[in-house]
């Protein structure tokens, strides 16, 4: 069920941290400039103790020592997310688990709620790096930056919809931890 990958991605910082300038590029429209502005100031992940940007979770990363849980989602059209959500990630059992253990990290890709550009070709850079080709998908992995600012992605595993509730999810996240530790 769980696949355990090993293997270091390297991911440019231009591609995840360095696309917040591009986002304001060729923005002459007073109208979009507005709306772009209040979305931005607007914008959360659609839970409660996700983050939406990788280089915070990077920080709390590096703080905590914790590793990253990525969760690739299409929060508003996508069946299985909105179950995944409902069935685990909304859960008190789930959010205590993941206050332990992970810095959660919501890469979302919505078709209807507008998110902020600069977020929005961080999750497509996101999703290019970890070749996310279907929703959710959920990795769980370290980061460290190098001198140069690229991002080093230690990948511990991924999943994605896991029947059986916050247990279940947690036991097979957990199994992905405890191998990539020993490993080390």
């Amino acid at each position: 069920m769980n696949k355990i990958i090993n293997k270091t991605i390297i991911v440019s910082s231009v591609v995840i941290g360095g696309l917040v300038a591009m986002s304001f590029v060729n923005k002459t429209d007073k109208n979009n400039k507005q709306d772009n502005t209040q979305a931005e100031t607007e914008y959360k992940a659609t839970m409660e103790g996700w983050e939406v940007d990788v280089n915070v979770a990077y920080e709390l990363s590096k703080k905590s020592g914790k590793p990253i849980m990525a969760n690739f989602t299409g929060s508003d059209w996508c069946g299985w997310c909105i179950k995944l959500k409902n069935e685990v990630f909304v859960k008190p059992e789930f959010k205590a688990w993941a206050k332990k253990n992970v810095i959660l990290l919501e890469l979302d890709f919505p078709r209807k709620k507008q998110i902020p550009e600069e977020i929005k070709q961080q999750n497509y850079g996101m999703q290019k790096a970890f070749a996310v080709t279907g929703y959710p998908t959920i990795w769980v992995f370290n980061l460290t930056k190098s001198d140069s600012g690229q991002f080093n992605i230690d990948a511990i595993g991924k999943t994605g919809y896991v029947a059986g509730g916050p247990a279940k999810f947690q036991e097979g996240v957990d199994a992905m931890i405890k191998q990539h530790k020993e490993k080390e």
